[in-house]
């Protein structure tokens, strides 16, 4: 039996190595062509013959036709900053009113917000897309900001089951000394949740800083500058211009990925405990 359970041990790990190696052989590939000597796709070689940081000097300082990479950048941050706030206030709103009030419906309408959430967002595009251009709200970055912020709402379970771990005691302790609901969620409830309050940031940031289709769907005027980083980046990869900007586009990749990576490593026991926390009850 210790046997075999060895082997399964040195088998199990093996395949785990060959996962990680087949997952970070493409993200490695992208790190090293940004640092490459030359523009285009080089399929002969995995590693760069010649190296160089200009990919990332033409990105940052040397904005062109086709590379706008700042004023992408800036767009793509607005965005998610300010859904990330409206997003994180409409869950934690909706969690609280779910989790610490009782009124009539409530479990029809948090079971028919389950099951709204459960379609795909992608079915419902070309309906809001029609509805946004009705109001002149498409090519436009508070349309982008009011779409992924609108329907935040129903995300509300895992902040919703945090809640739910919280004693009541606390809020009945302070109703009796005359706080108003708002107050409770403010002062007592709020501050208790500073885990998954962390989680639901991270979350709603990353919603629109790596959305494609939402983005290419709502900015198609054409007007580069108006883009995102996700478009601006794709457009990189059209086929007369891919010779040209391929190590540029993987040096765009890289830049973008920092800021989420510094948000990970930063906020990374608070994301834990958060996600942790919310499984706890439903």
């Amino acid at each position: 039996m210790k046997k075999k359970r060895i082997i399964s041990s040195i088998v199990s790990h093996i395949l785990l190595v060959f996962l990680v190696v087949v997952w970070l052989i493409p993200i490695l590939w992208l790190v090293v062509t940004s640092f490459s000597g030359y523009k285009g796709i080089n399929k002969s070689h995995f590693f760069p013959e010649s190296w160089s940081i200009q990919n990332f000097k033409t990105v940052l300082f040397h904005p062109d036709s086709v590379v706008q990479y700042t004023k992408w950048f800036t767009n793509t941050l607005v965005i998610a900053i300010f859904t990330c706030i409206i997003s994180t206030i409409f869950v934690l709103m909706v969690s609280y009113a779910f989790s610490c009030m009782r009124f009539k419906g409530r479990k029809q309408i948090m079971t028919f917000s389950l099951i709204l959430n459960m379609f795909p967002g992608v079915l419902s595009m070309v309906a809001v897309y029609f509805v946004m251009k009705s109001i002149g709200l498409t090519n436009s970055h508070l349309g982008m900001i009011i779409v992924y912020s609108a329907g935040s709402g129903l995300g509300y379970l895992i902040v919703k089951g945090f809640m739910d771990t919280i004693p009541a005691s606390l809020r009945e302790a302070a109703r009796v000394e005359g706080a108003s609901e708002a107050k409770i969620f403010w002062k007592v409830v709020l501050p208790l949740c500073k885990p998954i309050v962390v989680y639901q940031i991270i979350s709603s940031f990353l919603i629109p800083w790596g959305d494609f289709v939402l983005a290419k769907l709502m900015l198609n005027s054409g007007i580069s500058s108006d883009w995102t980083v996700a478009i601006g980046l794709y457009n990189m990869l059209n086929r007369s211009l891919v010779n040209e900007y391929f190590s540029i586009f993987c040096a765009g990749g890289l830049l973008v990925s920092i800021p989420i990576a510094i948000l990970f490593v930063i906020m990374q026991k608070y994301y834990v405990a958060g996600v942790t926390g919310g499984a706890v009850k439903g």
